[in-house]
């Protein structure tokens, strides 16, 4: 996709851009810090539904030998 050419009338203008980066760039870094410890914590949840996995599996196996 082509981005559009836009002229920047003044130096206000300009400023108010580049503030809007810089803050746009902030929000960005925390979305990526936030996602970072959601997939450490999605981590740890499948490995304790594979742990109850096998404690519902293990219990039924042995519940046909008792």
């Amino acid at each position: 996709m082509k981005m559009p050419k836009v002229e920047i009338a003044n130096s206000t203008d300009l400023s108010k851009l580049e503030l809007h980066e810089q803050i746009c760039a902030l929000r960005y870094e925390n979305i990526e810090r936030r996602m970072d410890s959601g997939s450490k914590r999605f981590v740890r949840m499948e490995q304790q539904i594979w742990g109850l996995y096998i404690l519902i599996i293990g219990s039924q196996i042995i519940g046909a030998f008792i």
